[in-house]
């Protein structure tokens, strides 16, 4: 018996993990190759554009405590498959849309959607579900949603080309609603919308509202908010304007695209071996490393000028370190702060580290404009990126003086 429910364990791990690399492929990794068929098409500017996307990061990260609340009640599976529904809804009202107000709806309620299927949601239901192995099946999901940019960047390419840019969107629809709803409807069994959740459901209520309030006045929390916001901030900043900065700095072509093409891999790289060694390796000990190497990668970008060597070098430190703190965001919780009331924490980090992701684009852009150089935006993520590595080393000394 307990054979078989390791094994539907081991199954249902595997079906959300390919459910994440669909929804993170079909939502936030196909709007970069939308954008410019569209502005062609209805004559958008590359502003709105993009703010409609800022607009969609800013819900996502406002929804994040609400939708980790629900599952901390039980509803995790409800929660999960709404979010697919919409999700698949709105690439579906995306096709046709005619006007920029469409765009700006649509991609509000796909906040709300990502707030509700990616990462943060199946890591709370998964550390809900399997509190003993949670930490095991989370870096499995990391390192299959590791695939999304590169499974579905060519795959989405290869549809606009052949189908246009709206029925691309369509068939990204019927994709994510076909594979994505039926896993977070049947992978997440009755157990995880709660018949304990229905019976105790204001217990439960009151027990995960205590232990947010506890939380929120302790040192570890608030030094791991400002960690994790600082360090999004920057390297959403960074990744949005890499391209632009290495053309500023007349990198050749063919340099930039292989840089930017080291990144994904080198994400899924360090995936594996923390899924391999992260048994024997504390999630404290690497994210001191991490939030070390995100600087370090910079400082080398700083001064790589047009060097293939020294831009490689950068992508696989950058790319190692985004990789790992995926799976640091999805484990440090229940390793320094609380196992219960996992969801509403999680999302209570997550809300203002996803308000950063949407402001940090055009911040960055804003600077940019001052100078018309990157050098200041650099230099300024380098110090953001070193505030993040002070505040991770700060909650550690205070988790280890509360242990």
């Amino acid at each position: 018996m307990v054979a078989m429910t390791q094994d539907r364990g081991s199954a249902a791990t595997w079906a959300l993990a390919a459910a994440q690399l669909i929804s993170w492929g079909t939502t936030y990794y196909a709007f970069s190759l939308f954008v410019e068929p569209m502005e062609q098409a209805c004559g958008w500017s590359r502003t709105s554009t993009n703010a409609a996307l800022s607009i969609g990061l800013l819900v996502s990260g406002l929804a994040s405590y609400p939708v980790g609340a629900w599952i901390d009640r039980g509803y995790g599976r409800a929660v999960m498959a709404a979010g697919s529904v919409l999700a698949s809804a709105m690439l579906a009202l995306w096709s046709q849309a005619q006007s920029l107000a469409t765009l700006f709806v649509v991609w509000a309620v796909l906040g709300a959607a990502m707030a509700a299927t990616l990462y943060d949601p199946v890591f709370a239901v998964v550390t809900r579900r399997y509190p003993d192995s949670f930490r095991t099946r989370i870096t499995l999901i990391t390192l299959v949603g590791g695939f999304a940019s590169t499974t579905f960047i060519p795959l989405t390419q290869v549809l606009i080309d052949l189908q246009g840019w709206r029925h691309a969107l369509l068939i990204l629809a019927a994709i994510n609603l076909c594979i994505c709803l039926p896993v977070h409807a049947l992978a997440l069994n009755k157990d995880d919308d709660g018949r304990l959740a229905v019976k105790h459901r204001a217990s439960i209520k009151r027990a995960s509202a205590g232990a947010t309030r506890r939380v929120l006045r302790t040192p570890v929390f608030r030094a791991l908010a400002v960690c994790f916001t600082a360090y999004y901030a920057t390297f959403v900043a960074l990744t949005f304007h890499l391209v632009p900065l290495m053309t500023e700095r007349r990198v050749p072509q063919s340099v930039i695209l292989a840089t930017m093409a080291v990144i994904g891999p080198a994400q899924v790289f360090a995936r594996i071996v923390w899924f391999m060694a992260g048994k024997r390796v504390s999630p404290k000990i690497v994210g001191l490393a991490i939030t070390a190497a995100f600087p370090v990668s910079v400082v080398v970008l700083l001064f790589a000028g047009t060097s293939p060597v020294l831009l490689i070098l950068f992508a696989l430190v950058y790319g190692g370190a985004n990789g790992m703190m995926t799976i640091l965001r999805g484990t440090i919780v229940q390793e320094v702060i609380s196992v219960e009331g996992y969801g509403a924490i999680n999302g209570m980090l997550a809300t203002p580290s996803n308000i950063a992701k949407g402001i940090a684009p055009l911040s960055a852009a804003t600077i940019w404009t001052v100078e018309r150089s990157y050098v200041p935006v650099e230099w300024l993520v380098l110090f953001v990126s070193l505030v993040a590595m002070a505040a991770f080393g700060i909650a550690m000394l205070y988790a280890q003086r509360t242990a």
